[in-house]
């Protein structure tokens, strides 16, 4: 780094901001999320980190990388423009059929999210590519005019594209798409060829209709941003954060803005991958809190697992199989609505419910004074004395203590409760959706959380995290610098980054090793083009290996890191080994005497790790508390210390109950826990033993 970097992350809630310098001084700020104008808050957050730096735009002349929620909000809340999809004739029903799955036998009115196209906009084509990619009827280009003048009637403006077998050769899938656009200039069209080239029709389908559906809003803003940063004279093109944990240039981005749904996440994960290495931990959790959702994500030898799939607007959150797959690849980690906004209610069996609804940044927490009615895990923060209303965000923000209160106590009557205790039980329930989410995820990929050191960081993760990890049987918690914009530091320390796939089904023993070159052949050449376009020079590319592969015969794929030299080599017995070694950490068994098949081959495309100096050391004295307040989450205890983060110094101990304030958030040490400011500036929050 040279200078100044900057990034920006837009959330649900709020908009965070990091200015970083490259001797480790930080700017940090954040605004509510503009909705309506995602960069109308974008630059009021800039402006403001700006203006404490005391720089110009101008002096920001190293990256400026940005994650959104954009594309991820307009799929949940179905804000994309009128889209349309086009298929292999008589495939026409594919997403209302979907797979066919159930992912509740037991349950006969099992519900699935409403396909993003719905049928009267989903047209047929006749053609034909076989399994193996040989076409056998190519398309006709009197019949896609036609449906191209169909679709300009309808007024329609995005259309994803996707024939069988196409991802084998994509050959009718650009022929359709150049004569569509021959016909009608100016839609946007996605190929699933492109998008996502991979086995199994339905997860392909879906993810081409969700990368169309929402193409004209995301190149459309991902353009009116390169131009904004531009005109307010900051030198650098803008690097955009995508799901699998990489960034890359605008271009790319606003082509796949598929890859980018989980972007904010996937940088909060990348951020507890720095810290595992600065505190040289091999395993950790990373449990992110923000004001609309939670995340937890399994930080395994200092890496992320990074996913070929996920699944967007899940009807039930621990349900796989009840929302839209995207076979793209992502961070690996669980997100439930468990945010500082979740909304708490009362259900039809009288028990205390918290989430998934969110009252967001519009109208927001009812402490927030901005219309919102319902209480939220904000308002029970209030009223249980863990926030403090006149210092939030430093008081330019102050909250509404006694509306929150009032809310409380209005849910607390359908209880049968004190607004107290209505809060107190918001606070233990979303704290329990949190630790039973982690469980579920570390359970199904076979790993045990327990005893892992708890990353905590977003707006209102050091809030709960003591109590998280308590129920996690963590011992350790660490509060790490800049806590609340940690997923906007995040997108500093993460390297220029594409994977791509190739699916083509064949047997591991007796492989056909020059079509697999192929493959890797044009996987490189696409990804030396990304990395080139976000200003990685030939030189700095790397590329790692991996395949999707099974024993004959099973219908499920294991992801498995391919050593190079192996597959350079075409050395079968190692890379069976190594699949085998993936297949057992997972399922607890080998089965020798079965084959092994490959069914997607991977690259991972990638520049080199940006350099992060750590911040500078405060050098400040042990400081004693700024004031004591009593916690209503503690009834009968006495008051508690409250002290300012900033004024602590290298080495303090401070023994719980107590509260420590920085202006973006607030860390609640509970009874049993003793916290020691470690040399970073990271607080380290260690349980006693009982």
């Amino acid at each position: 780094m040279a200078g100044w970097a900057l990034a920006v992350d837009i959330g649900g809630t709020f908009t965070d901001v990091v200015l970083r310098h490259a001797d480790g001084r930080a700017v940090v700020d954040k605004v509510l999320t503009t909705h309506g104008d995602l960069l109308d808050g974008f630059f009021r957050a800039v402006g403001l980190a700006l203006g404490k730096a005391g720089i110009a735009p101008a002096a920001v002349d190293d990256v400026t990388v940005h994650a959104t929620t954009l594309v991820t909000n307009a799929v949940i809340e179905r804000r994309g423009p009128p889209t349309a999809l086009l298929l292999t004739a008589g495939f026409r029903d594919l997403l209302t059929i979907r797979d066919e799955h159930r992912y509740d036998m037991f349950d006969p009115q099992i519900e699935f999210a409403e396909p993003l196209v719905p049928r009267d906009r989903t047209f047929t084509l006749r053609e034909r590519t076989l399994a193996d990619g040989c076409v056998t009827q190519p398309v006709d280009p009197a019949e896609a005019a036609a449906i191209a003048r169909a679709i300009q009637a309808q007024g329609i403006r995005s259309l994803g594209i996707c024939f069988i077998n196409g991802y084998r050769n994509g050959a009718n899938e650009r022929a359709a798409r150049e004569t569509i656009l021959a016909a009608a200039p100016g839609l946007f069209v996605s190929i699933s060829s492109e998008v996502a080239p991979q086995l199994r029709e339905y997860p392909r389908a879906s993810t081409v209709a969700m990368n169309a559906y929402t193409q004209p809003i995301t190149a459309p803003y991902l353009t009116a941003l390169a131009e904004a940063l531009a005109r307010r004279g900051f030198p650098n093109a803008p690097l955009i954060m995508l799901s699998n944990g990489g960034v890359v240039g605008t271009t790319v981005a606003g082509r796949f803005p598929v890859r980018m749904i989980e972007s904010g996440p996937a940088a909060g994960a990348l951020a507890a991958v720095h810290f595992a290495e600065i505190f040289n931990l091999d395993r950790l959790l990373s449990f992110d809190m923000g004001g609309t959702t939670a995340k937890a994500c399994l930080i395994q030898d200092r890496q992320a697992l990074v996913a070929g799939t996920f699944e967007v607007d899940r009807k039930y959150r621990f349900k796989p199989g009840s929302g839209m797959p995207a076979v793209v690849p992502c961070i690996d980690m669980v997100e439930i609505g468990a945010g500082g906004g979740s909304i708490a209610s009362v259900d039809a069996l009288g028990l205390l419910k918290v989430g998934p609804r969110s009252a967001g940044s519009e109208p927001g927490p009812v402490c927030y004074g901005r219309g919102g009615t319902e209480p939220t895990v904000t308002d029970a923060d209030v009223v249980l004395g863990l926030l403090d209303p006149a210092r939030f965000l430093g008081g330019d923000m102050p909250l509404d203590a006694a509306g929150a209160r009032a809310a409380a106590a209005c849910l607390g009557t359908r209880l049968g409760v004190e607004a107290e205790a209505a809060a107190r039980g918001i606070y233990q329930v979303v704290c329990e959706n949190m630790a039973s989410a982690a469980r579920a995820h570390a359970t199904d990929r076979g790993l045990d959380w327990r005893g892992l050191p708890l990353l905590a960081f977003g707006g209102a993760g050091p809030v709960h995290a003591c109590r998280v990890a308590e129920l996690l049987d963590c011992a350790q918690v660490i509060f790490p610098p800049l806590a609340s914009v940690l997923s906007a530091f995040g997108t500093l320390v993460t390297p220029v980054r594409l994977d791509l796939v190739r699916s083509a089904l064949g047997p591991l023993e007796g492989a056909d090793w020059s079509g697999i070159a192929g493959l890797y052949a044009e996987m490189e050449a696409e990804g030396r083009a990304a990395l080139a376009s976000a200003g990685v020079k030939p030189g700095e590319a790397r590329f790692g290996f991996a395949a999707d592969m099974r024993y004959a015969g099973q219908q499920n794929e294991v992801t498995t890191t391919l050593p190079a030299e192996a597959l350079r080599t075409h050395d079968a017995a190692v890379l069976r080994a190594a699949f085998e070694a993936e297949y057992e950490a997972l399922y607890g068994m080998r089965l020798a005497e079965v084959p092994v098949e490959v069914v997607t081959w991977r690259l991972i495309a990638s520049g080199p790790v940006p350099e992060a100096s750590p911040p500078p050391a405060t050098e400040a004295a042990a400081a004693p508390p700024r004031a004591h307040r009593p916690l209503a989450l503690l009834p009968g205890a006495p008051p508690v210390p409250v002290h300012d983060r900033p004024a602590l110094g290298i080495g303090q101990r401070i023994a719980g109950p107590a509260i420590i304030e920085e202006r973006e958030t607030t860390l609640v040490i509970l009874p049993g826990w003793v916290a020691t400011v470690h040399p970073t500036g990271a607080v380290i929050a260690v349980r006693e033993a009982a």
